[in-house]
């Protein structure tokens, strides 16, 4: 490996960029999932009421009427997942860049 103080700057630069935006995009897939299980939650709602038979028949038919929406929700929580791990991922890769930035701090002082 051959880093210089520079290319360690920059690349803790790039990360701090990337977790900024990755901030962003976590408050935008947590607000997309909060729209998606209220627009679940109102239509399973209203297909319920709307529906005709046994309370297990009226579930039943409240779900199948629903289920899109319900696939919706699965994706945007999946999505919401993503960002988190993508989060998690920047944080580690910034802990480690800082391991090598001191790494190269050494090196260049004994050099």
């Amino acid at each position: 490996m051959d880093e210089t103080p520079d290319s360690v700057i920059i690349e803790l630069q790039r990360l701090v960029g990337e977790a900024q935006r990755g901030v962003q995009a976590l408050y935008e897939a947590e607000l997309k999932v909060a729209q998606l299980e209220q627009d679940f939650d109102t239509a399973h709602a209203h297909a319920i009421i709307s529906s005709t038979g046994t309370a297990a028949e009226r579930a039943a038919q409240a779900t199948l009427a629903t289920a899109a929406l319900k696939f919706e929700l699965q994706v945007g929580k999946a999505e919401l997942n993503r960002v988190k791990t993508k989060l998690r991922s920047i944080e580690s890769a910034q802990v480690a860049t800082s391991v090598i930035a001191k790494q190269v701090e050494l090196l260049w002082r004994h050099a």
